[in-house]
């Protein structure tokens, strides 16, 4: 989301004819956007945003801004911390800055910027569909940050995709902190499903993707859209946290094992070839052994192409922080973390060596290591270095001849099928 947010303000500064830097301490305006889903993140920008106070001492004409979830309603506290910094912008709120820039440049801002669709674009890009949560799960600060849900309209999000398109995109991934409960927040009746139909109407537009997910709004109506409309890709993102119900209590999370378990079938059962991905958090607050177990239980049941895992982090300000005890050891978060990545290493190792012998449709991003890459409508990681042929941007047929946990490999049987 953030990264996406970047290419945005850099679209607008780019339409005010502002050029790119590629050193910051060269440059007129620096804009650090900010990531805090974990304290880790918080701490690295705030040591970079000290490192660039530095750098400002030498040039005090520059213009120092930061931007993003680090910066919440009231910004007191961080000017007291960083004095150096010229302007705190909002997650997505753009226009103070840019206005600011108009006005000291003497620019037309309305006659300028005419979309905040990304300038100069890969083939795959990333378009948020509603900013904010309002889901107050009890160890995340988002909601605190970017706000309650605001949903983009249909037209707006279409009108962004075909600009994107004309612009060389062929996949298109839309974003969302909760994506699934897009335009509940809209006085018209739609859904991401309405919203699937219309991006998947978009002329030279090829795949759609779309993350991430919450279990209390993948409806039935969504998971028939990606078995019916033939540009969405089969892969769902769809975080559990914990697979223990008195831990997914105690995250504020509505729903329960079983819950979600029924969900995933109902899923296979409608989209037979998807595949699905999770997040697990390990070492919550009060989280027992049995507890640890429930989750590792249901990372083997589900057998997930993914699990995005991470050790649980006191996020100041969050109801956990304020409300529950961080008394799980960091050595124990940090065996519990390896246990659940070595079980998912073997599970994936065993799922995709069932791809060998298969052929897949895999969009072709770029080079490395000598081979040609790309991922598979199934979120896959391929690699192909058979072929010295440019693929770039192009989507090609591979047929599958070895894998790892990781990635599969193989050579080109069929070119340019998009």
């Amino acid at each position: 989301m953030n990264e996406a947010d970047s290419n945005k303000l850099a679209s607008a500064l780019d339409q005010l004819g502002l050029t790119k830097k590629e050193n910051a301490e060269e440059a007129d305006l620096v804009v650090l956007n900010s990531c805090v889903v974990r304290q880790s993140a918080e701490d690295k920008v705030s040591h970079r945003v000290s490192i660039s106070q530095e750098f400002k001492k030498d040039r005090p004409d520059q213009m120092l801004v930061l931007m993003g979830c680090m910066v919440g309603p009231q910004s007191e506290n961080l000017r007291k911390r960083f004095p150096a910094v010229d302007m705190f912008v909002r997650p997505q709120d753009f226009d103070p800055l840019l206005r600011q820039i108009s006005e000291t440049n003497d620019l037309d801002i309305e006659g300028c910027i005419s979309n905040y669709a990304q300038s100069d674009p890969g083939i795959s890009c990333h378009v948020p569909i509603i900013k904010g949560c309002d889901f107050m799960c009890s160890f995340c600060i988002i909601p605190y940050r970017r706000g309650r849900q605001v949903s983009r309209t249909i037209e707006d999000i279409v009108s962004e995709a075909s600009i994107l398109v004309h612009r060389g995109v062929k996949e298109i991934t839309l974003l969302g902190q909760t994506v699934d409960a897009y335009g509940h927040d809209l006085d018209e009746n739609v859904d991401l499903s309405d919203l699937l139909s219309h991006v998947n109407e978009v002329e030279g537009l090829e795949r759609i993707r779309f993350l991430t997910s919450h279990p209390s709004f993948m409806s039935e109506k969504i998971i028939k859209a990606i078995r019916e409309l033939p540009k969405v890709c089969e892969h769902i993102n769809l975080p559990i946290q914990a697979g223990s119900d008195v831990v997914l209590e105690r995250m504020r999370r509505p729903y329960t094992n079983d819950h979600y378990r029924r969900l995933v079938d109902d899923i296979r059962n409608i989209v037979p070839d998807v595949t699905i991905s999770t997040d697990i958090i390990v070492g919550f607050p009060g989280e027992s052994d049995q507890d640890f177990q429930d989750t590792m239980k249901i990372v083997e049941d589900m057998q997930f192409s993914k699990v995005h895992s991470a050790e649980y982090s006191n996020r100041p300000g969050t109801i956990a922080s304020r409300q529950l005890k961080d008394d799980i050891p960091i050595q124990v978060k940090r065996e519990r973390r390896k246990m659940v990545d070595a079980l998912q290493q073997t599970i994936q190792d065993t799922n995709n060596r069932r791809s060998i012998g298969g052929h897949h449709a895999v969009l072709i991003e770029g080079r490395r290591k000598q081979q040609w890459y790309g991922r598979n409508r199934n979120d896959k990681l391929v690699y192909t270095g058979t072929n010295k042929e440019n693929l770039r941007n192009s989507i090609v047929e591979i047929k599958i001849e070895d894998s790892s946990p990781w990635s599969l490999t193989g050579s080109v049987t069929k070119t340019n099928l998009g």
